[in-house]
């Protein structure tokens, strides 16, 4: 049994998957419990996510790794209370799902299986949440998520790819806004907020309704700010919105730059971000020029071609 900090990508199956998801990944269950505050106590319960994979091996398995990770000190004793799940997880700070969330997830694999742990260790909480999968599965159908998720138009020329897990912002044509979370089920399938559909049928649909759509990208922030290139005043820029607003509050700031800088610090966002946001907001959010990742750290496009080729070599 090896155990190790959890990807940004798998944390994304330690929550309730479609049916669709469940038979592609192999989803056995999910264990779910409180453990004690001190002592060694652990009040779990159960639910079958695909019974029919459910063997009496697994059922041997489970029980023993859940008896390793509460007792065995090579694994940090990590379920036996509140206090040893604090001082596992705090240990391995690159496991926290960071951005103020609570939580923490690592990997347990075994030959035949993986249990995707996402814990809690706050007193009064469900301190576990596992989720069992049948490991060449669940591999498998990463392997083939890394690829993203592709929208394209109803002609079938693609227009942007997404990573799995991040959200689309559908624009009716009466202005209302809906986002929708995408799961990537293969390269001709997207799940929307449970529901399949073959990208390209997805891609009619929106036509007909008059209706648009941006990726809402996870890495961007919800709103930042930049200095507007013609007037060289001071902006807001809302994700996925075409309009910037320029800040007509006074600033104690020297110059437009260091007002931007400054109120960015206070958000915490990259230059690379608010270089994504700019761009997005002048030339469409479903251009690379609206993906963070295109940026360096200074804010500055990368050649995508050149990274490519750097990718390469």
């Amino acid at each position: 049994m090896t155990i190790r900090d959890m990807t940004p990508a798998e944390r994304e199956y330690t929550y309730p998957q479609s049916q669709q998801l469940i038979g592609q990944t192999g989803c056995i269950g999910r264990l779910r419990a409180y453990v004690s505050e001190i002592g060694n106590s652990f009040d779990s319960d159960w639910d079958d996510y695909f019974e029919e994979i459910k063997t009496a091996d697994f059922k041997k398995e489970i029980n023993e790794v859940m008896k390793a990770l509460r007792f065995d000190e090579k694994y940090g004793s990590l379920l036996q209370n509140c206090g040893s799940m604090s001082a596992w997880c705090h240990s391995h700070p690159d496991a926290s799902f960071g951005g103020g969330d609570r939580y923490f997830g690592f990997r347990v694999d075994t030959s035949q299986y993986t249990y995707l742990l996402r814990l809690d260790p706050r007193r009064g909480e469900y301190n576990l949440y596992c989720y069992c999968y049948i490991r060449e599965w669940l591999d498998a159908h990463m392997r083939q998520a890394e690829k993203g998720i592709r929208f394209i138009t109803p002609h079938y020329s693609d227009r942007f790819t997404i990573r799995d897990g991040e959200h689309i912002c559908v624009i009716h044509s009466d202005g209302a806004r809906q986002e929708r979370t995408c799961r990537y089920i293969d390269d001709s399938h997207v799940e929307l907020d449970g529901t399949v559909y073959g990208i390209w049928e997805f891609a009619e649909m929106m036509e007909n309704e008059g209706s648009a759509v941006i990726p809402y990208r996870e890495s961007l922030p919800g709103y930042c700010y930049s200095v507007d290139p013609k007037t060289a005043q001071v902006m807001r820029i809302w994700k996925g919105d075409p309009t910037r607003r320029l800040v007509t509050e006074p600033l104690a700031y020297d110059s437009p730059r260091e007002a931007a800088d400054s109120l960015n610090k206070k958000l915490g966002v990259t230059r690379s971000q608010e270089a994504a946001m700019l761009a997005g907001s002048l030339y469409g959010w479903c251009k690379p020029v609206a993906d963070p990742q295109n940026y360096n750290e200074s804010g500055h496009f990368i050649n995508l071609k050149s990274k490519e080729r750097g990718d390469e070599r």
